[in-house]
């Protein structure tokens, strides 16, 4: 009987954590069996918590190491998350006017034949609603900070489409207790020497606190410093930033003025003169930070620029800067190495892409396992498809930007034709006649669903003239009658669904309600 194999997740944080429980779970826990997995961390390397926010992926994977809810929203101080707001990303204020358009997790409620989206194309530009609020009435319980579910709607469940807001390092720590738990073998040291042999792959790790670590496949989470399949190995990064021209980040954490203020249910990011803010709403405190060009300002005004925006409450709290390349690894699985997380590539905290690459690379990892066989076998598929999605990414992350009116340099950069990628492009281009559809889309390399970009699309006031296509879409009365049943709903839901910050004090406390043995304890009474 031929040995199981073993793996060595060299990094904790969340990129090896998750890949460790992932794998423990899906791959099995029984000692010569199984395979066998080791994390080695440091204890001397801090988490980068970069953005603290997610996609509603996470909640499948969360399901699937066996973490419920409450015990997460808890342990991790998290909050829910259901979708991004943009704010000033279409044109710069002037005289106190504002902009804005919400990203929401929802998809948009469907009408026979066609999505509502024609329909909304072709009312009166000056008297439709924005889009988003016209599809879902996600956006009219998120602005009225509700939570996207009930108490007694429990694991994972709710009405709405949701994600989390969470501490990066207490989430760490969690995935931390539930590896151990499924049978991780955890190591704390530090990385000396990586050996590699005649053919290039690594022959072992050496730790001055554990000697020599050997393995069959070695998972590289050591982050921006890439330790491995970087330094070792000698795989080079491609940039994008002739694409994305933020590399750094100036973060700082921020108390609520009281301890009853509300929170917001998304992330807003604010288009400032060389950049954007995050503004994350944890239990606590609000996470903050400037994603900002180098190319068009100074750290000096970056941290002028946050300080202003979070406001009095942060006078005198610390903050730190985060510089990074944009750009990811082409081949990310090299002989008997992969690279997972920063190791891999990191585009900038927008639409949480870093936590959703953690997740593909370990689904993919535990699909493509070599039990047998050479342990480069899946390299070539899983680099296709890593890369594939990467650009993908790319694309959507642009279409933020490319679409703007704002009249600064660093926006005005954004629109040129030779910083959109060729693939957008053509997109665009075709998107003038006809919206986007999920044929636009592979599924199995795309981050994000084809309405996310409608969403950012028309957040951004695009043109589509469907003009000459107006006699496809005969539906108008059954339209109307779900813009205006969406109306309707988010009356309600808002009236119905407990404030955000009611449900997270709620299951902080007492977890969800069993509604069931509410019932029966009724009736008892």
């Amino acid at each position: 009987m031929t040995s199981p194999r073993s793996i060595l997740i060299a990094g904790g944080g969340t990129a090896g954590w998750l890949t460790a429980c992932y794998l423990a779970k899906v791959l099995g826990n029984d000692p010569g069996r199984t395979p066998a997995i080791t994390l080695i961390e440091s204890p001397e390397i801090g988490v980068i918590g970069v953005g603290e926010g997610t996609f509603p992926t996470i909640r499948t994977t969360l399901q699937t190491l066996g973490i419920d809810e409450a015990t997460f929203l808890r342990e991790t101080t998290a909050t829910y998350k259901q979708g991004i707001k943009f704010v000033d990303w279409l044109r710069t204020p002037k005289d106190g006017g504002h902009s804005h358009y919400l990203h929401p997790f929802d998809a948009p409620y469907w009408v026979e034949g066609a999505g509502l989206l024609p329909y909304w194309l072709l009312q009166d530009k000056a008297a439709r609603a924005p889009f988003a609020e016209a599809v879902t009435f996600q956006p009219r319980v998120a602005d009225a900070d509700k939570a996207p579910k009930r108490p007694y709607e429990g694991n994972f469940s709710g009405p709405l489409n949701f994600a989390y807001h969470f501490d990066a390092v207490k989430f760490a720590r969690l995935l931390e207790q539930r590896g151990v738990t499924l049978g991780v073998r955890h190591l704390r040291g530090t990385i000396g020497d990586v050996t590699l042999d005649d053919d290039g792959a690594i022959a072992q790790v050496t730790s001055p606190e554990h000697g020599a670590l050997e393995a069959d496949l070695y998972i590289d989470c050591t982050g921006f410093s890439a330790l491995l399949i970087g330094k070792a190995m000698g795989v080079a990064q491609t940039s994008v930033r002739k694409y994305l021209f933020t590399d750094r980040a100036i973060t700082c954490q921020v108390p609520y003025e009281a301890p009853q203020s509300p929170i917001h249910s998304y992330t807003v990011a604010t288009a400032h003169e060389a950049g954007w803010t995050w503004d994350i709403g944890l239990s606590e405190r609000r996470g903050v930070g400037y994603v900002y060009s180098s190319d068009h300002t100074s750290d000096t005004r970056a941290e002028e620029v946050v300080r202003a925006y979070a406001g009095p409450m942060a006078k005198d709290v610390a903050t730190r800067i985060i510089r990074f390349d944009p750009g990811y690894r082409e081949t990310q699985w090299v002989k008997n190495c992969v690279a997972v997380g920063l190791s891999a590539g990191f585009f900038e905290p927008l639409e949480a892409t870093g936590i959703i690459m953690i997740e593909v690379a370990a689904g993919m990892i535990a699909e493509f396992f070599p039990h047998a066989g050479r342990v480069d076998a899946p390299a070539d598929l899983f680099n296709r498809l890593m890369r594939q999605r990467c650009e993908k990414i790319v694309n959507f992350l642009k279409l933020h930007y490319c679409l703007t009116r704002r009249d600064e340099p660093f926006w005005r950069d954004n629109t040129a034709d030779e910083t959109i990628p060729s693939e957008l492009r053509q997109m665009l281009e075709m998107w003038k006649h006809r919206p986007p559809s999920r044929f636009d889309f592979l599924t199995d390399v795309e981050t994000f669903p084809y309405f996310s970009y409608q969403y950012i699309l028309y957040g951004m006031d695009f043109d589509t003239d469907l003009t000459a296509a107006r006699g496809s879409y005969p539906n108008l009365e059954a339209a109307q009658r779900i813009f205006d049943k969406v109306r309707t709903f988010g009356e309600h839901a808002v009236k119905d669904l407990p404030t955000h910050r009611e449900l997270i004090e709620q299951v902080y406390r007492n977890g969800f309600i069993d509604r069931q043995k509410d019932k029966i304890g009724s009736k008892k009474a």
